[in-house]
């Protein structure tokens, strides 16, 4: 169960326009401690004022400790890693990869946490990489995401995860000189900021393999009149689209905001698959196609939302480590269904069963045979029925 903490303020960042100036701001306010954690760190003009932002706090004192993931930042320790080195920036690589072309179960165990917290007083949460939001081919630009900037108590199992996961890569790395020193410089427990109340949640491969999962099937279980999730991934399994049927039985208004322009056509075909039953049980489908939609949102009943890093697919539940912020608070929750209506009106399709019915049928042919291989693929990686159906075990 998420443990909810109040005196918060949590503040929406949508995408990396307000994302990006909040994040540099609080970098180069640091006085103590950066945790950076991220799947991507791009070498464009974003992954460099980042850096840059970072070696300017490494030169006034500030202890700053970089983690990247080895397949989604692939290439930092060549370009970033000498710069950052030589300003005394500490970095680690979340298992590096070291074959790229082999199939291999554990390179599907990837960290896809975007988190920062500086000072144990200020922390960001979301989907959004280092990375520009044009930083895309052109019918993908601007990209589309969120994150939350949190300050106030929520701070603490926040900032004990990045501590954790650097102690856990610097052990697994070899890596003695770069382990935490029992001086901690940082506030036990910081002050309360706000009236938020909100919950820090983790996924990962040991003990909390389906936390965030079952965070969001509680909200749905719970709603009282409408669902809308946003999610640039979404192929959930039996559990989650039994309780959004289910939700849809009771009156919930149920709205799903999915990818129209997609970076990985083969888990998107396999989402359309799904759109037909979907649709047949009531649920109402919108494709974001003005440009790349990579949020990890949702909102239930105006007063409960959560954002994070955390898709709905069988990798992103099984695999990949997550992290989101669930939050307990109706104004928040208010501004982020506003801003998801907005994208709704202005860029995004309402789909039909009679716009499936139109559907040639090589068409209907590839979405089913996507679906198909996607799950043969889960099974080659050692991922079983049990596994799809995300089921505890």
């Amino acid at each position: 169960m998420p443990e909810y903490l109040p005196g918060n303020a949590i503040t929406l960042l949508n995408s990396g326009r307000e994302y990006f100036p909040a994040l540099l701001q609080a970098i180069d306010a640091a006085h103590r401690e950066i945790f950076l954690e991220s799947y991507i760190f791009a070498d464009d003009c974003i992954g460099q004022a980042v850096a840059a932002a970072l070696v300017r706090a490494a030169r006034r004192q500030v202890t700053v400790r970089v983690l990247v993931d080895g397949f989604g930042a692939r290439d930092f320790p060549t370009i970033f890693g000498p710069l950052l080195q030589a300003a005394g920036v500490q970095y680690l690589i979340y298992r590096q990869e070291v074959a790229r072309f082999r199939l291999r179960r554990h390179r599907l165990r990837r960290l896809h946490r975007k988190l920062v917290v500086i000072d144990g007083r200020i922390a960001f949460v979301g989907g959004i990489n280092i990375v520009d939001d044009d930083n895309a081919p052109a019918a993908l630009r601007p990209r589309y995401d969120y994150a939350v900037q949190v300050e106030g108590p929520l701070l603490v199992p926040i900032r004990q995860a990045v501590r954790r996961m650097w102690e856990n890569v610097a052990w697994a790395s070899f890596k003695h000189r770069y382990r935490l020193s029992d001086h901690d410089p940082c506030p036990a427990c910081p002050e309360p900021r706000g009236s938020q109340r909100a919950a820090f949640l983790l996924r990962d491969n040991i003990r909390h393999r389906n936390a965030i999962a079952n965070a969001y099937l509680e909200a749905i279980h719970g709603a009282r009149e409408s669902v809308c999730i946003a999610n640039a991934y979404f192929l959930p399994g039996f559990r989650f689209r039994h309780a959004l049927r289910t939700a849809v039985q009771r009156g919930i208004r149920v709205t799903i905001l999915l990818q129209g322009q997609t970076d990985h056509p083969l888990l998107h075909y396999a989402t359309q698959a799904l759109y037909g039953a979907l649709l047949a049980e009531g649920i109402r489908i919108f494709e974001y196609r003005k440009s790349f939609l990579h949020a990890k949102v949702a909102v239930v009943d105006g007063n409960w939302a959560t954002v994070g890093s955390s898709n709905i697919d069988p990798f992103s539940l099984l695999l990949a480590k997550e992290s989101n912020v669930m939050v307990d608070d109706p104004g928040f929750a208010r501004e982020l269904s506003q801003s998801l209506e907005a994208a709704m009106a202005d860029g995004a399709t309402e789909l039909t069963a009679g716009d499936l019915e139109r559907l040639p049928l090589h068409s209907r042919l590839l979405r089913w045979f996507s679906y198909g291989l996607v799950r043969l693929f889960v099974g080659a990686a050692g991922y079983g029925p049990r596994h799809w159906r995300g089921e505890q075990h």
